[in-house]
């Protein structure tokens, strides 16, 4: 359904062991906006919701909502880090357009 490159493993557990709050699993999200139509959300999660599609990554699990599930099917999830900044990137084959910034796109 969904990867998460070693990067974004070692970003994300980091993200967790610095919580300040028990933290059940990192929620990865599907929104309308952004200027492609759709966009990407993440939050560190307290409790999983009863529908969630849970994905366990060892350190961690990650938590994805049945409206979210069919457009993050086959992502890539990376963590880049460098001079320009940092952040997570998304490749998704379910996009048929994404903007520059990377944060969103259009499933067509």
């Amino acid at each position: 359904m969904l990867t998460l490159t070693d990067n974004a493993i070692k970003a994300v557990d980091r993200f967790i062991r610095g919580s300040d709050s028990q933290v059940a699993g990192l929620r990865i999200m599907i929104t309308g906006g952004g200027c492609s139509g759709f966009q990407y959300g993440l939050r560190l999660e307290e409790d999983a919701g009863d529908d969630d599609t849970v994905i366990d990554c060892g350190q961690f699990k990650i938590l994805v909502d049945p409206m979210s599930a069919p457009l993050l099917s086959g992502v890539t999830v990376d963590f880049i880090d460098s001079i320009d900044g940092s952040g997570f990137k998304f490749e998704n084959p379910n996009a048929t357009s994404s903007c520059a910034c990377g944060s969103s796109f259009n499933a067509g």
